[in-house]
């Protein structure tokens, strides 16, 4: 079975960026990266008994730490995780 995340940004500063992480733009919760600790927050779940919060959470975190540590922290606008 594959799996696909999208992932909005929705606010990035100096040492956080925020990102609306689900399966599809109406079902979406909201994960923030702590640029300095590299530490990820779940700040919202996605709110939607079909899907499960965790294994989007921790897709959209390994997209997430790949343009920390590949990309030079240079977060765009709108990412994707598929397998």
């Amino acid at each position: 079975m594959g799996a696909f995340v999208l992932l909005l940004k929705d606010y990035e500063d100096e040492s956080v960026v925020i990102y609306r992480f689900g399966p599809k733009e109406e079902i979406m919760g909201k994960i923030e990266l702590n640029k300095e600790t590299r530490m990820f927050s779940e700040l919202e779940p996605i709110n939607n008994p079909n899907h499960s919060s965790q294994f989007y959470f921790d897709r959209a975190a390994q997209r997430m730490a790949r343009f920390l540590v590949k990309e030079g922290g240079v977060f765009p606008e709108k990412m994707t995780f598929e397998s």
